[in-house]
């Protein structure tokens, strides 16, 4: 289970940064106080656009960013006082996290398995497991510089998932693959459900997300806007679809700042 509790992360901001985003302060609140419980055998899903604080969430959970305020568990383990113990049941993914252009989809597979504490028969099976389903198996020698895009995004989620994670983070998962391989990835994320295991992904695709997501959160500048199942939020917001939903969500947010 994955519990996030009044998780506030405020970022300084250099001079440089402050030009570029035309502020005058020297901080941003990029997550406000957000409180999320996410469990076993669900895919959850953070919705909101472009610098909503999706990202800076799931990084708080994958113990890369530690909040200003707040907490976040994860088995009941804190990802600041426990995060060597975080880790060990997370599988990660980003778009940000590129593999090594030089090495094989086969070496980093034996590379990070090792770095979980698997031994070569238990990295072995997993890798044949993986590579199978991702149909990554006729390129496992290959350099990762030398795969397409989507290839290389394939064996990215086969590495994140080396150790059999209980918990599985993906932040935008299928931005920038083809039809397929982004069915690939969507139906593998169904079966890791169906196995128990609890997902959370970002996504600002909302018909991606109505299709997955058992349960939904919307972000609206760092802030929960509502959350729910598809059906409630539909309901609550008399909306047609997702997107609908959110856009009536954030007219009301624009308005409310605006005020």
């Amino acid at each position: 289970m994955i519990e996030i509790r009044d998780l506030t992360k405020i970022y300084q901001l250099s001079k440089r940064q402050q030009a570029k985003l035309k502020v005058s302060s020297s901080t941003k609140i990029a997550v406000n106080h957000l409180s999320l419980t996410a469990h076993e055998g669900e895919i959850f899903g953070l919705l909101g656009t472009n610098g909503a604080g999706k990202t800076t969430t799931l990084r708080c959970l994958a113990t890369l960013l530690h909040p200003t305020e707040g907490q976040v568990l994860i088995d009941g383990l804190d990802t600041v006082k426990d995060s060597a113990a975080v880790r060990s049941k997370i599988g990660f993914l980003t778009n940000e996290i590129k593999l090594d252009p030089q090495f094989t989809p086969l070496y980093l597979m034996h590379f990070f398995g090792s770095l979980h504490g698997m031994d070569d028969e238990q990295i072995s099976q997993r890798t044949k497991l993986l590579f199978s389903q991702f149909g990554i198996t006729e390129f496992q020698d290959k350099k990762i510089d030398e795969l397409s895009s989507g290839m290389k995004q394939k064996a990215s989620i086969a590495v994140s998932l080396i150790h059999d994670p209980d918990v599985i983070i993906f932040d935008e998962p299928t931005t920038g693959l083809d039809i397929i391989t982004a069915r690939t990835v969507t139906d593998y994320l169904l079966q890791m459900k169906k196995e128990g295991k609890l997902v959370i992904i970002s996504t600002h695709i909302m018909s991606e997300a109505e299709k997955l997501c058992d349960r939904v959160a919307i972000i609206i500048d760092g802030k929960l806007a509502a959350q729910g199942t598809v059906s409630e939020l539909l309901a609550q917001e008399q909306a047609d679809d997702l997107e609908d939903a959110f856009f009536r969500l954030y007219l009301a947010h624009e308005k409310e700042v605006q005020a």
